[in-house]
């Protein structure tokens, strides 16, 4: 059998060269982009379907919380992170991928704009506690992984958003927190079927959160 000149050669236990076969890198650096777009996309479609209106407030209830939590539950902290890292560039270079079909850096000026920033935290850390799920025995897969979205949820999601929020409209700490406490049962709802989808795709794909790093 004929050498390829730079590959790697493996010897069998009589001495025999044979030629080892190639890491699959190049492979797994695809896959990790097609996914990464693909729940980049996710999170804008999620984003600009129609909104729901909050009477009083300026920030509305959308699906992008479901999105973020998704990606970081399914892809894991990196690839999860990086995903909604992909959206906001897209949406911060003009492109109406934004609530409401909004788009450009002026977002960063508007009450939401706490949310935003705290999204690619929060895939970050709900993909990390995921991850240390991995593990966990079927059973306690969905329960794992809602405990997962939840967290980031409270830790980091409604914290900076309602601190922004509060600081954009003038509001005392009282009243932002009471503002964004409108968001919380949405958001619990919204991780439950986060934790729910990505148990069923989990499920169909044993490997996939394995492989994130």
């Amino acid at each position: 059998m004929s050498h390829v000149p730079g590959e790697p050669i493996a010897r069998s236990a009589d001495g025999a060269a044979s030629a080892a076969p190639l890491p699959l890198t190049r492979s797994s650096a695809a896959t990790d982009v097609a996914l990464v777009a693909t729940f980049a996309a996710l999170l804008a479609v999620c984003a600009i379907m129609p909104p729901i209106a909050v009477a009083g407030l300026a920030v509305p209830i959308t699906l992008q919380t479901f999105g973020v939590m998704l990606a970081g539950l399914v892809l894991g902290s990196r690839r999860g992170s990086l995903a909604v890292l992909l959206y906001l560039a897209v949406g911060f270079a003009g492109l109406p991928v934004f609530a409401g079909g909004s788009g450009g850096v002026g977002v960063l000026g508007t009450a939401s704009a706490g949310y935003l920033v705290a999204f690619p935290l929060a895939a970050f850390l709900a993909g990390f506690l995921a991850q240390r799920a991995a593990s966990v025995r079927p059973a306690l897969r969905y329960p794992a992984l809602f405990g997962s979205a939840m967290t980031a949820s409270l830790l980091l999601i409604h914290p900076i958003g309602i601190t922004v929020m509060g600081w954009r409209l003038g509001m005392s700490a009282t009243e932002a927190i009471t503002a964004g406490a409108t968001f919380l049962p949405g958001d619990v709802i919204k991780n439950l079927l986060a934790a729910l989808v990505a148990t069923a795709v989990l499920r169909a794909f044993p490997d996939l959160l394995r492989r994130t790093r």
